[in-house]
Parts: structure tokens; sequence; C-alpha cells
């Protein structure tokens, strides 16, 4: 069934067979879809166009962000269509389940104070590796009322156009921004307890691993940076944790070392506390193995998180562009 309030966009660089199949999950079953493609090379705006889906090409000369991307897709359906009401946004990697189109929708219209709806985002493969499992289970957030959505959601074209989209500069976090700028104008967030995509992370190598968090430690600085003033202190604690254990903690541990005959060592003693309370933390309603797991990740990850904080500030003070942090290989079609 076609929704005739309903538009999607899809965003997109070389996601080859990835691509393929989330077109057509989708194709036929919204108003209008718009597919927008960040400089690929691998046949991905001639798949688009086959399948009769409109084609927006980002501009070579300006730096590629999701958040450019999601709003230039946004301005080409209301372009094309001035009645549509919501809008699915869906990475080019993920295959929306059928029915999640008609749950978002219904929800939305039951709830005028809707802005963003979301559901349950699975990885297609989490067998294939850790960090694909990892992703499993970092994507497991809990049903409700909610502070943010990821690349996934439906949101009402209404409350978009208030918060002014997403801020096209962030090269990570722009979906927790746009949810903060919503929420204080007024709006909620809702996590459904409903399928909603198929993602396909292809993440089987410990650098690819590395190179997710450290995206995440810049989105957290800047996040901190653009925000960490207001009531909200938003991504405040996750930066000051991330330089306590990932920085602080060995500093002090190695750097005093020999005045203290090395008892300065026992502060990494810190990092199995931090591992067993996180742990304990997600332990309900995962396995013990994939909560240990999750606990590892978490706190392994302050490293790589550090570096992302480095490079986001090192930036900043120099006045650099930052890049996008590409985790992914090219994949083919």
């Amino acid at each position: 069934m076609c929704l005739k309030q309903v538009g999607l966009v899809v965003i997109g660089r070389n996601e080859g067979e990835r691509l393929r199949l989330c077109l057509l999950s989708i194709v036929g079953k919204a108003a209008h879809i718009v597919y927008v493609d960040s400089g690929s090379t691998d046949g991905s705006i001639e798949l688009a166009r086959s399948l009769e889906v409109d084609v927006v090409e980002l501009d070579l000369s300006t730096p590629f962000t999701a958040a450019r991307a999601r709003n230039a897709g946004f301005a080409r359906l209301l372009e094309v269509d001035g009645q549509i009401e919501f809008i699915q946004f869906v990475d080019g990697d993920c295959e929306v389940v059928e029915g999640w189109l008609d749950n978002a929708q219904s929800e939305l219209e039951a709830q005028p104070n809707l802005a963003v709806v979301c559901g349950r985002r699975r990885e297609r493969f989490p067998e294939q590796s850790i960090y694909n499992r990892l992703c499993d289970i970092e994507w497991n957030t809990p049903v409700g009322e909610s502070k943010a959505c990821g690349g996934d959601s439906m949101m009402r074209v209404e409350a978009f156009q208030q918060a002014e989209g997403f801020n096209p500069t962030l090269i990570a976090g722009e979906e927790p921004e746009l949810c903060l700028r919503l929420r204080q104008k007024g709006w909620k967030i809702l996590r459904l307890d409903s399928e909603m995509t198929w993602h396909d992370a292809q993440m089987i190598h410990f650098s690819q691993w590395w190179k997710r968090s450290l995206r995440a430690g810049h989105a957290y600085a800047e996040g901190a940076w653009l925000h960490g003033r207001e009531p909200e202190h938003h991504w405040v604690r996750e930066s000051q944790s991330i330089w306590f254990y990932g920085l602080l903690i060995p500093l002090l541990a190695l750097g005093m070392a020999w005045p203290t005959k090395g008892l300065s060592l026992l502060l990494l003693g810190s990092y199995p506390v931090v591992v067993y309370r996180i742990y304990r933390r997600v332990q309900q309603g995962l396995q013990s193995e994939d909560a240990m797991l999750y606990a590892l990740s978490c706190t392994l990850g302050k490293f790589p998180q550090l570096q992302g904080q480095f490079q986001f500030h090192l930036g900043r003070v120099l006045g650099q562009q930052q890049i996008l942090v590409e985790y992914k290989t090219a994949a083919t079609l």
C-alpha cells in the first residue's frame, strides 16, 4: 500500500548491494522517494534511477555529511510534493521492515505532540563478527519516550521545519542534536516496540570498530561544545568520562608509578570496576555474554573516543573543516 502522506529520504555513498535491498524494501510504499548520493562511484545513482527513484547528487565542492544529505532530501521532497506530512529517513545500508511505515504514521497521527518516532533497528548479520554483534546490542534501546533517535526514523514535517532541520556541519551525532532542539521546542520523541529496519554494518575488523568509536568521541565533543552550557548539559558527562578514563587515569597511574613505588598502578583497577558497573546496568534483558561484551566495548572505547575528542578540539582551535569519518569499505553492485 502506498502512503500518500509519507515521503522517504534515503542517503548513501557506495552502499552497493545494501542500497539495492534498501530501495526494493520501500519502492511503491510512499508518495515519493528521494535518494541523496554523496559521491558514489559504484553505480548507486544509476541503480536508484533504474527503480524510478528521484536522485539528488550532492555538490562535491562541499564536504559530505549525513546531516547535509538528509536536509537536501527533505528539501527535494517538499519541492516535489508540498502536501507530505511525514518523512521517513533511512540510511542506504538499511532495509525497511514490512509494516513499519504504517505503524509510524499511525503513531504520529494519533499523537500531535510527537515530532519523531523510531523503532527497533537490527543488525542483519550479528554472528559475522563481535563488532556487528555490538551494533545490534547498542540499538536495542528502551521503548517509550526518548531523548533521541538514530538515522532511521519518521519525522513530522512541521516539527522538522520548526527546528530548521539537521545541523549540516556535524559529521556525527546529528540526530541527537536535532532531537535536543526539538524537545526544547516542546516536541516529543518516541521509541516504539516495533521492528523498523535491518542494518548491514559489515564491520569485521578492529580498525573499523576503532574508527566508529573515534567518530562517537568526536560527536560527544562537538555536542558538548554546542549545547553543554544549556540546562541539559548535552553530552558533557559523556565527554568528561572519556577524558577521565581515556587520559587522566592512565597518566596518573603510569606517571606516578616511580615516585609512588608502583602504588599508583592500583588506579588501573578502576577499569574492571567500570566494566562490572556497566555489565550490571545492562544485564537485565541481555544474555550475560552480550552484557559483558558491551561493557568491555564501552570501557575500551574511551581510548578511540579520546582521539575523537582531540581531533574535534584541535580542528576547532585551528579553524579546520571537520572531515567525515568512514569505517566501511565501498560495496559493489
